[in-house]
Order: C-alpha cells, then sequence, then structure tokens
C-alpha cells in the first residue's frame, strides 16, 4: 500500500500518533484512548502490521488471555516518513507531534 492510503485513514492517523508520544502500548489502552471500537482499531493495526510500520509481541500470559503490545517500527524509513508527514499536516492545524 502507498503511503498516501497509509495516511488517508484518520483511525491510522489516530494510531501514529498515540504511538508516536509512547514507547509502547497495550491493544486495549489503545483502544480506550482513541474511543473506537476494537474492531476498527484492530483492522488499521493489521494494516499497519502487515506494511511494517508497527510491530507487535505478546510479553506473557495475564490470567490466560494474552496481552498485545504494539510498538513503532522506528528504524523503518516507511514509518519515519509517516510521522513527518503527519507532523507536516499538524503544523498546518496546530501543535506539532512529539516523537
Amino acid at each position: 500500500m502507498d503511503l498516501k492510503k497509509l495516511i488517508a485513514s484518520t483511525g491510522r492517523q489516530k494510531i501514529l500518533k498515540e504511538l508516536s508520544k509512547r514507547k509502547e502500548m497495550r491493544v486495549m489502552q489503545l483502544v480506550q484512548k482513541l474511543g473506537s471500537p476494537y474492531n476498527e482499531v484492530n483492522r488499521n493495526l493489521k494494516i499497519l502490521e502487515t506494511e511494517g510500520i508497527i510491530k507487535n509481541y505478546y510479553p506473557k500470559q495475564v490470567k490466560h488471555s494474552s496481552v498485545r503490545i504494539i510498538t513503532l517500527n522506528d528504524c523503518s524509513d516507511r514509518t519515519q516518513k509517516l510521522l513527518k508527514a503527519l507532523r507536516d499536516l499538524d503544523e498546518e492545524k496546530g501543535p506539532v507531534i512529539n516523537c
């Protein structure tokens, strides 16, 4: 998927902005912070993961359920380009995202 399509989704923009503020987040923290349905957030996370923008891992079992942790793939040029595009867009609207 090209970068224009990746950034076209406001859901993916919100996810990238939240992840750029933190080193990592649990999926359910992200769902709560965004106020979006789990299915929508998860769909966008799968797209970002497939495109190499984010990584996820399962640190351990917690009371018989998996906790998935999401992080930005900071080493990816595509991730850096997306974050720069978001910062540029935000400069037009207001405050800059700190990465």
